[in-house]
């Protein structure tokens, strides 16, 4: 008798983790601080509800099947707002809009991979990817990062087989924060250009990258479409998570793949979430710039007191976007110590095993702290609590 696919994976860290929650009373002094899931808790703006509340009482197209790469007007609205953002030209058809990033991953992967086909993957890794590539017959291939929480593409290119596909990055990075240098995707992009296979660039929270103008130059390179697969999400931009909007930039022979795909997936993606998306795209520029530069205050309080706990022997190893990855002084493993925090501490917070092979030493020391929901007093409190807590 088979496996049933689900049965290959392990659970969503997410949904693991709520569970410590259960039954678990907080003291009214010490409200739970939970920097576990990286996604926006509050609605996105007035102005976006109400174009999509317009458009549930007076577009009747709101309510049917539209097309399954998305709507034209935000697969151009998109393609423009891409070229811009990168220095580059990007046209629409080359963009496909998915029900979330998750999705375009899980089409990207079933256009590119076969039954026991490999992909590398950098170790700390986003675990819905692995978890994808396990339910599906992909086997990963494990790149761990190195100094500065970066993949070496030396040590990748030793991982190449005749299996493997391709190669997935996410920058800025989901769970370490690292933003992963220009040169660095350019020397990724060439080594799967050499080698025959797909670099699959996941930049979920690009609009949270700390540096000004375009992150890199891959879309400039006349050849990309050969090599390069852009994954994006709609949700951490304009708050639109519970409405599910993702994209792919990608060469339209391998968007006519994926949509098959997404055909029996979802038909097509939901008409509200996509009406949010071409509003906030159209509309939310400034908001959008004075969210990131909330974010990147957040991110500032990280780094400014984090010395707070280093005296406590912990370490920061990386910290950007939504995220600051540490590494805890403590004996005890990381899981072990996240449990006792939700009752000894009220918070809750991620340990490194789960983003990473189970026979990995490093998960057991290592924690992502996700700070999208924690204002700068917020990650004050959150370390006075940290440098309390004695395992």
């Amino acid at each position: 008798m088979t496996t049933p696919r689900t049965q290959a994976t392990f659970v969503s860290p997410i949904v693991e983790s709520r569970r410590w929650l259960d039954g678990v009373d907080f003291p009214k002094n010490r409200p739970l601080l939970n920097v576990s899931q990286a996604a926006p808790a509050e609605a996105p703006p007035e102005g976006l509800r109400q174009a999509m509340a317009e458009a549930v009482l007076q577009d009747t197209a709101a309510h049917l099947y539209g097309p399954v790469l998305g709507n034209p007007d935000l697969r151009q609205a998109l393609a423009a707002q891409i070229s811009s953002h990168y220095e580059a030209r990007i046209t629409a058809d080359q963009v496909a809009i998915t029900s979330g990033c998750n999705q375009a991953f899980a089409a990207t992967i079933s256009a590119l991979c076969g039954e026991g086909d490999d992909v590398i993957i950098p170790v700390p890794w986003y675990f819905n990817h692995k978890m994808w590539l396990d339910m599906t017959g992909v086997r990963a291939q494990p790149l761990q990062v190195g100094p500065g929480m970066l993949p070496s593409v030396a040590e990748a290119e030793a991982l190449i087989t005749p299996r493997t596909r391709a190669i997935v990055l996410v920058t800025p990075n989901n769970p370490t924060g690292v933003e992963y240098p220009a040169e660095l995707l350019r020397d990724f992009f060439e080594l799967a250009r050499a080698r025959g296979l797909t670099l699959i660039v996941d930049e979920t929270y690009r609009d949270f990258d700390s540096r000004e103008g375009a992150p890199h130059g891959l879309f400039q390179l006349p050849n990309w479409p050969e090599t390069l697969i852009h994954l994006y999400s709609f949700s951490k931009a304009y708050r639109l998570t519970g409405h599910r909007v993702g994209a792919i930039a990608a060469a339209p022979a391998r968007l006519f793949e994926m949509e098959k795909f997404l055909d029996t997936v979802t038909i097509c993606p939901a008409q509200l979430g996509q009406i949010g998306a071409l509003w906030g795209i159209e509309n939310l520029g400034s908001w959008l710039a004075e969210e990131r530069r909330e974010i990147l205050a957040r991110r500032a309080a990280i780094e400014a007191g984090f010395p707070t706990l280093a005296a406590r022997g912990w370490k920061l190893l990386g910290c950007g976007a939504y995220f600051a990855y540490v590494e805890h002084p403590f004996k005890q493993s990381a899981e072990d110590i996240a449990r006792r925090l939700v009752a000894e501490a009220s918070v809750l917070m991620l340990p490194g095993s789960m983003f990473m092979p189970a026979d990995n030493p490093d998960g057991a020391r290592q924690f992502r702290i996700a700070f999208a929901n924690v204002d700068v007093d917020g990650i004050a409190e959150l370390f006075d609590r940290l440098a309390a807590f004695d395992a």
